[in-house]
């Protein structure tokens, strides 16, 4: 608040007392009390008034200025009277009390959105644990068939389970919940069982993964989260058309605290467009690939990028096109740091 403008607002105020002060001279000069007592006693009447608006603009400016600072840097303003001192003039009382009114009435509102939201989460977990049973018992009704059709049939099944499964991490990674766990684990075994996990669709895209990563290297993740994100970008490089896909592994910044395991994921696909490479982890982006492609849903790399920022992993992703894609995950050695991220 100016000084400015809380002399604006205290206008009225401010004229009364100049006539006040004009009244009294003109009273003291009547009664014939001398020069002196007729310009000391108006003056000392205006000085009286100026300390009083001088104290209420002392006391409203910290209450406003504080106020100011804590609804900018919070991220949830109806946080705000809980930060701020219930000040002691009558008009900032008031507005601290409907700040209170408001951010309990906000706090509310929110309370019951998130159970909501948390009551449909739970419902969609569990009917995708129920279509799982279906699902499995349609795999073992197809696994003595044979032929184009059977084939065919048991694509469109494995693809199914894909999209079920994609929902199952999409409703966990929205949780405040941590349904994971950090663990030291395999990068290799990682690797094989994404590969493994999508065969048939690799298979069928006539993709080929070669893997050149040690039995030795280990990183922290949480296994099923890792392998699944792995999947993703698996079966993204085989939807657009890549005929092998190159799993490699490097150390960086070895004997600092920034030291991180990378893993890289380079396929020989068609690229992605130099316009669409900083938004490929946006919720629902398709891109110039995806609408040629048709069936594309944007999710895949979206959850990637999720899972491991819940993780506390880097990803990154370079492409031109005509030269394939890479993606990269860094693994940070340091688990305090994966920590402090998660």
């Amino acid at each position: 608040m100016s000084l400015s403008a809380y002399l604006r607002d205290n206008l009225a105020a401010i004229g009364v007392g100049v006539l006040c002060c004009l009244g009294v001279a003109g009273m003291l000069a009547v009664l014939g009390v001398g020069v002196d007592a007729t310009v000391l006693v108006p003056c000392f009447v205006a000085l009286c008034g100026a300390v009083v608006l001088g104290l209420g603009y002392v006391r409203r400016r910290r209450f406003y200025t504080e106020l100011a600072r804590i609804v900018e840097d919070l991220d949830r303003t109806y946080f705000a009277s809980e930060l701020v001192e219930e000040p002691g003039f009558l008009e900032g009382r008031l507005a601290h009390e409907a700040l209170e009114a408001v951010g309990k009435a906000a706090a509310d509102d929110v309370a019951f959105r998130r159970r909501q939201a948390e009551s449909y989460r739970d419902y969609i977990e569990l009917w995708i644990h129920e279509i799982k049973t279906p699902i499995a018992a349609a795999h073992l009704m197809t696994a003595d068939l044979h032929g184009g059709v059977a084939s065919k049939l048991k694509a469109e099944l494995d693809r199914i389970e894909s999209y079920v499964e994609q929902a199952l991490y999409y409703a966990r990674s929205t949780s405040l919940a941590r349904d994971y766990a950090i663990r030291e684990l395999s990068l290799a075994d990682a690797v094989r069982t994404a590969c493994k996990k999508n065969a048939r669709y690799l298979i069928e895209r006539g993709t080929t993964p070669s893997i050149e990563v040690g039995d030795g290297v280990t990183v922290f993740a949480d296994a099923s989260w890792l392998s699944f994100a792995l999947g993703q970008v698996l079966v993204n490089a085989a939807k657009y058309g890549a005929t092998s896909v190159r799993f490699t592994v490097r150390e960086e910044g070895a004997g600092t605290s920034a030291a991180r395991t990378v893993l890289e994921i380079a396929d020989d696909g068609p690229g992605i467009p130099a316009a669409d490479v900083p938004r490929v982890f946006d919720r629902g982006f398709t891109g110039k690939n995806g609408r040629a492609q048709g069936s594309a849903t944007g999710m895949g790399l979206y959850l990637v990028a999720t899972l491991c920022e819940k993780m506390g992993l880097g990803v990154g992703l370079a492409s031109e096109e005509g030269t394939g894609t890479r993606v990269m995950l860094a693994f940070p050695h340091d688990r305090r740091r994966m920590d402090d991220q998660v």
